[in-house]
């Protein structure tokens, strides 16, 4: 008898009589996997994680289950990832291969809840229902029995690997379970674009530009020249390089360019798409926009935040759409941030790693790579490296305030590899008195913010950025009570449409032809990457790479009849967050007591900082290598976080309650578009900010780990969430 007619994975979608056929489901699945794992010679291993995944849904009560999900009647989900990764261990050992079990036992064991820590695996596997086996060895003896070849990797290795064919896993499951279910969605998916079909089109756009600047002068002569070295270098072969030029050099744009050219220049390494990743939601915003512009909105993935997806075996249809919705970066311009790239890449839930196969042969771009977290700075280089080294991955380090990874004897993960220079002796740049727009002034102090109020209050055009969101609540309040007008503040309390709302108000004031007054008062969330142009920066010392990016917000076309002003000052109560953001503003005031203002245009003064920083800090704060070699996957996702935990908000008031319409469509049609286009009216918040009642009560839990935000929203002095002040790390997911 065939198992087709035994046996079933999934009840027919609404409207349909059709089952899912566990055997089709299998086979199908085993190929998607086979095929994911290719880039990273897995497809061995990867195919039989597949083909043998829902084994357990041969139990009668599975199937019994099916049956009361299909005619509506009350059931308890029956569990079936175990059995699975049972006949997968047992079937293992008895072959002789019992030392590669962890690598497909553990994915099945673990592709609905997620992975688990392998001394817990061992345990779960050696206890089993012997009936139930003897029912799944018949029938998996009928399905395809490909020869077992497997490649031969290091400890040091296995952890990534193994989470790399767990994605794949994931993945696979999850377009097939949506080709049934949703096949206009499934269809809609088809074979992206390359990056490398991507190239004439950017090239062509970059041209106009050239042509449309081609009599102005200065700081656009600069970021011409920055471009074609970056085209030039594109030739090198992969690996891992450097992308280091001035603030407002043109690096968004260049790095973009190399990563194109890189792909055109290298066929063989059959780079499957780039992903930029970036600290700022607000950078994400501005960068994914302008990228659209370019490249229309198919071919660009803007992929910011993640709900907490239910996991679960729950096989009802609505929990399975919900599932389904995840992201798996399918497409061939991913534009992000790093917290949703990092804490992904150490993840161990199904929703979170199921795109990261999708990272093997691709072109990593980690623009304002200065504001990785030193503490996890250890295992996160340890990953990039495994990257570049066995996933056919090119990483580029972007940032105008370099770490010096390679020049510290404090960093193990990158002794001994080469990071090459993208444009040549960058140094050039800095010193060259076209980029010199800014004169960085000596630190002021200020007895307290009141005397600073005064003096800001009386400029035309100003950003004032400080260390913690209450002192800018401070600063604004004494603004707004000298009557001083046009008073703007950002912070990532705001969801993402008002925030891109501000931000293109304040650039209509800043218009040189016609320029209004402004006062821009800001967490740091603007100072890197953001596209603004003041004549004058003021910056609450904090640590020296916050510092030149701030100044990169300064007269930053540098079009400005005389140069922008960089004012650096301290307060009394100028508190900083703790940690290393703490450390780096003390080893700041040391090197700026003893270095003139102007030698913040000189690079090797961030190497010295950023060596000083690596020294002072613990690089593994978290002991997260050590979890990682003994594949205690659930610890490492605990410990590695750049951020601590956040709830995913949606502002429904926002924009005549356009957030509450957007949420109503997602809560009716739970897919990754409905999801997308709710996005921009949401805001993250961290978890034990709920615990406080004044915040419980202003929020409603609408979906697992989705909540409508039912307080207070200022969308007039533009604080956003009202009630909360306390500050979290500027970066969200």
């Amino acid at each position: 008898m065939s198992p087709s007619e035994q046996f079933n994975a999934h009840t027919p979608r609404k409207g349909s009589k059709e089952w899912h056929r566990l055997e089709s489901h299998l086979i199908e699945v085993a190929k998607l996997a086979a095929r994911f794992c290719r880039p990273f010679g897995a497809t061995g291993l990867a195919y039989l994680v597949g083909l043998w995944h829902d084994l357990g849904k041969v139990n009668p009560a599975f199937q019994e289950y099916l049956k009361n999900c299909a005619t509506g009647k009350p059931g308890i989900s029956v569990p079936h990832a175990r059995d699975g990764a049972i006949y997968a261990y047992l079937r293992l050992v008895k072959s002789s291969k019992a030392d590669i079990w962890p690598e497909i036992a553990m994915p099945i064991l673990g592709h609905h809840n997620g992975l688990i820590a392998l001394g817990e695996a061992s345990l779960r596997l050696s206890d089993y229902d012997k009936n139930l086996l003897k029912k799944i060895i018949p029938f998996a003896d009928l399905l395809p029995s490909p020869k077992m070849s497997f490649i031969s990797i290091s400890d040091a290795q296995k952890e990534l690997y193994l989470r790399m064919i767990f994605s794949a896993l994931v993945d696979a499951d999850y377009l097939d379970t949506e080709k049934h279910f949703a096949p206009r969605n499934a269809s809609a998916r088809g074979e992206w674009t390359r990056p490398s079909d991507l190239w004439p089109v950017f090239r062509a756009n970059q041209l106009r530009l050239m042509w449309n600047n081609r009599n102005e002068s200065g700081v656009n002569l600069i970021r011409r020249q920055i471009y074609n070295e970056c085209i030039h270098s594109a030739k090198l072969s992969p690996g891992v390089f450097r992308l280091m030029v001035p603030t407002g050099g043109g690096k968004t744009r260049s790095a973009l360019a190399f990563a194109l050219r890189h792909t055109v220049e290298h066929p063989e390494q059959h780079f499957q798409r780039i992903i930029v990743a970036l600290p700022y939601t607000s950078i994400v915003d501005q960068t994914a926009s302008e990228y659209r512009r370019i490249f229309g909105d198919r071919l660009v993935l803007e992929h910011q935040s993640q709900a907490n997806v239910p996991e679960g075996e729950n096989q009802e249809e609505f929990a399975l759409k919900e599932r389904l919705a995840s992201e798996n970066w399918d497409h061939p311009l991913i534009v992000t941030t790093t917290v949703q790239l990092f804490e992904s890449l150490f993840n161990n839930k199904p929703s979170h790693c199921r795109k990261l196969h999708n990272i093997a042969r691709s072109i990593i771009i980690l623009d304002e790579v200065q504001t990785l977290p030193p503490e996890l700075m250890e295992p996160t280089l340890n990953v990039l490296r495994d990257l570049v080294d066995n996933y056919g991955v090119t990483i580029v380090l972007s940032t105008a305030t370099q770490p010096a990874f390679d020049q510290t004897p404090y960093l193990r993960a990158f002794q001994g590899i080469s990071i090459r220079d993208i444009v040549p002796r960058p140094e050039r740049f800095f010193q060259d008195e076209i980029m010199k727009r800014v004169e960085y002034m000596p630190i002021r102090w200020n007895q307290d913010l009141d005397s600073l109020a005064d003096e800001i209050g009386k400029i035309d055009q100003v950003m004032v950025i400080f260390n913690t969101r209450k002192a800018a609540f401070d600063m604004q309040d004494l603004l707004l009570k000298r009557n001083v007008k046009d008073v703007y503040h950002l912070s990532t309390l705001l969801c993402g449409e008002h925030r891109r709302r501000i931000l293109n108000e304040i650039k209509r004031h800043l218009d040189i032809e016609a320029p209004h007054p402004i006062h821009l008062i800001s967490t740091q969330v603007v100072e890197a990457g953001v596209d603004l142009d003041f004549p004058v920066v003021y910056r609450a010392i904090g640590p020296l790479d916050r510092i030149v990016q701030a100044a990169g917000r300064c007269n930053r076309e540098g079009q400005r009849k005389e140069k922008g002003k960089m004012i650096i000052f301290d307060f009394v109560d100028n508190k900083a967050p703790p940690g290393a953001y703490k450390t780096g503003l003390d080893d700041s005031k040391i090197l700026l007591e003893r270095n003139e203002p102007d030698s913040l245009y000189d690079p090797a003064l961030y190497s010295e900082f950023f060596q000083c920083l690596f020294r002072d800090v613990d690089l593994d704060k978290r002991n997260i290598q050590s979890y990682r070699r003994d594949l205690n996957y659930p610890e490492v996702a605990k410990r590695y976080k750049l951020i601590e935990n956040t709830v995913l908000v949606v502002v429904s008031s926002y924009n005549d309650n356009e957030g509450e319409r957007r949420l109503q469509t997602y809560l009716h049609e739970s897919n990754r578009e409905t999801f997308r286009e709710l996005m921009p009216y949401t805001v993250n918040i961290r978890y034990d900010e709920l615990k406080r009642e004044e915040i419980a009560e202003c929020v409603e839990e609408v979906s697992p780990g989705l909540y409508r935000w039912i307080g207070g929203y200022d969308d007039k002095t533009h604080r956003g969430l009202l009630g909360i002040v306390r500050d979290p790390a500027d970066l969200i997911t």
